[in-house]
């Protein structure tokens, strides 16, 4: 019996060592689990908080051109009536400047100060629309709204979206790149009712107020939703980490800034002037000039998500010069076709103009996480880093100038249409130079894809 005893010792203790051995394994396991879900958990309220910040970020300017049409019907404050068209593109051309500065500062040195800077540009944003209820000349207005509050979203904008690009680094950057800009849209696609009913029960500066009072509410709970990629915060990162500049050295990256800089000239227009086009020459309502810029915006919904799925090259293999140009060929098409040959009463041929450039031109900013996928394997090819938030402020940056320059040159554009009376079509009209400049601005949004495929050839015929 003691030697049948001695000998079932050595048996038992393999089985013992197997079960803690298993037991192990699935408390690795399971603490592998509860990390990815954490993990994943942060990457959906990331996504919310991103989605939700489009409101206070672009609400008000994609539905300037409803101020504008007030504006110009309910004149109150003193100055030249034709600035007020360059607030909407100021405001988005400041934004966009801002980014590549703003990107930098919160990529790397101030990467633990993203929340505080996000509130902090909240702050501002809400003092400058409360501020700009008071103005009383246009002036006030280009300073307050088109730099103050334009800059104050910048500084919400540029740490919340490198957080989004930080959590997305691996899995699917272009189509949540998509996802966040497909709630812009949806932004620009119920603010102009927003704003039209404020405007018809009350005066533009109560309306500033309550707005206000809605971008303080959604941007801190926004902010709050949307914490930092572990990697840019850790203490090893703050000290050693430096922006890798390599790609300035590629071609690939001044080609897409410059179309997107063309491009970016022609979008902001029709922002601005398409309910002041719809109601002063194609005589149409202020319900239906409203309802044209919600037209204008509603697509994007779909189309920012459909050439973010385009641009990360899963089902369909289309380089990002070629989604680019879809999108601004298409958009070019829609303005020298259809708003053009727009005359008085053409609201059906407007409708179909707004939501068909809205569609392909809205569209064009979620093409830039395949640029960047673009400009990231160049960047392997040749084993260099690559900074992806720096890269993307500066694409941002590109259309920052892209929207300033058009602003400030659909002023003399309109003064240069004044009087002429062509025909009864869009192009005969004062909007006919502008919406010639807007078509042939956008349509080189898309030259990526001439310097790509052709330019030995035309080198080689010159």
């Amino acid at each position: 019996m003691a030697e049948n005893g001695a000998n079932s010792l050595p048996d038992s203790r393999p089985e013992e060592e197997q079960e803690l051995h298993d037991l192990e394994q699935e408390a690795a396991a399971d603490q592998i689990d509860s990390r990815q879900w954490e993990s994943n958990r942060k990457m959906v309220c990331v996504l919310m908080g991103n989605a939700m910040l489009q409101l206070p970020i672009w609400g008000f300017a994609m539905s300037y051109g409803v101020f504008q049409e007030y504006l110009s019907s309910n004149w109150t404050l003193k100055g030249n009536r034709n600035l007020t068209g360059i607030i909407g593109t100021t405001f988005n051309g400041v934004i966009y400047l801002s980014m590549p500065f703003l990107f930098a500062l919160f990529s790397k040195r101030f990467a633990r100060k993203r929340q505080l800077a996000a509130l902090c540009g909240a702050a501002l944003t809400c003092v400058s629309f409360l501020l700009s209820s008071f103005s009383t000349e246009v002036w006030h207005l280009v300073a307050i709204q088109g730099v103050m509050a334009a800059f104050g979203c910048a500084l919400i904008y540029s740490p919340t979206t490198l957080s989004l690009g930080e959590w997305f680094r691996i899995k699917n950057r272009a189509v949540a790149y998509g996802v966040v800009f497909s709630c812009k849209n949806i932004v620009g696609t119920a603010c102009p009712f927003l704003f039209r009913g404020l405007l018809n029960n009350y005066d533009f500066r109560l309306t500033l107020r309550i707005w206000t009072a809605i971008a303080a509410a959604t941007s801190i709970i926004g902010i709050l939703l949307v914490p930092a990629h572990p990697s840019s915060v850790s203490a090893s990162t703050h000290r050693t980490r430096k922006i890798p500049w390599n790609f300035l050295k590629h071609q690939t990256f001044y080609i897409f800034s410059i179309a997107i800089i063309l491009q970016s000239c022609g979008y902001g227009i029709p922002q601005t002037y398409l309910n002041t086009y719809a109601h002063d020459v194609a005589l149409l309502s202020q319900a239906s000039a409203t309802l044209l810029l919600t037209l204008f915006n509603l697509p994007g919904i779909l189309s920012s998500s459909f050439f973010g799925y385009l641009s990360d090259r899963k089902r369909f293999s289309l380089s990002a010069t070629t989604v680019t140009s879809i999108s601004a060929l298409s958009s070019a098409l829609s303005i020298f076709l259809l708003w053009g040959l727009t005359s008085k009463g053409s609201m059906a041929l407007l409708v179909l103009f707004s939501m068909t450039f809205g569609f392909f031109a809205g569209g064009y900013s979620a093409t830039w996480g395949g640029v960047i996928n673009e400009l990231e394997r160049e960047a392997a090819q040749s084993n260099e880093a690559i900074d992806t938030g720096m890269l993307y402020g500066l694409l941002n940056g590109a259309r920052g100038i892209g929207y300033v320059s058009g602003g400030l040159a659909s002023v003399p554009l309109l003064k240069a249409g004044n009087g002429i009376e062509l025909g009864r079509f869009g192009y005969g009209t004062v909007y006919g130079p502008l919406i010639i400049f807007t078509g042939l601005s956008t349509v080189f949004g898309g030259w990526g894809a001439l310097w790509k495929w052709n330019w030995k050839k035309l080198l080689h015929l010159l």
